[in-house]
């Protein structure tokens, strides 16, 4: 087992061609957390809803949750 025919069989490429594939890996890769993304949005609200339902029945009419600081806001859009 010598370097250059390893029983890897490694493929030697130009730098070009590495970099398409890491471009083409990186593209795909936005995409899947993009859709992840939108998915993980569009339940946002249900789930806020089911997780704060607790507090909220025991709140008195009329009245609504507080944040205290500014990013406790964007937690459940």
């Amino acid at each position: 087992m010598d370097i250059e025919g390893g029983s890897d069989n490694l493929e030697k490429q130009a730098l070009t061609d590495h970099l398409r594939e890491l471009r083409s890996c990186l593209i795909i890769s936005f995409i899947a957390v993009f859709i992840g993304f939108c998915l993980s949005y569009s339940v946002i609200r249900p789930i806020g809803t089911w997780f704060f339902k607790p507090l909220t029945d025991v709140l008195p009419d009329g009245s609504s949750l507080i944040f205290t600081s500014y990013q406790e806001g964007f937690f459940f859009i």
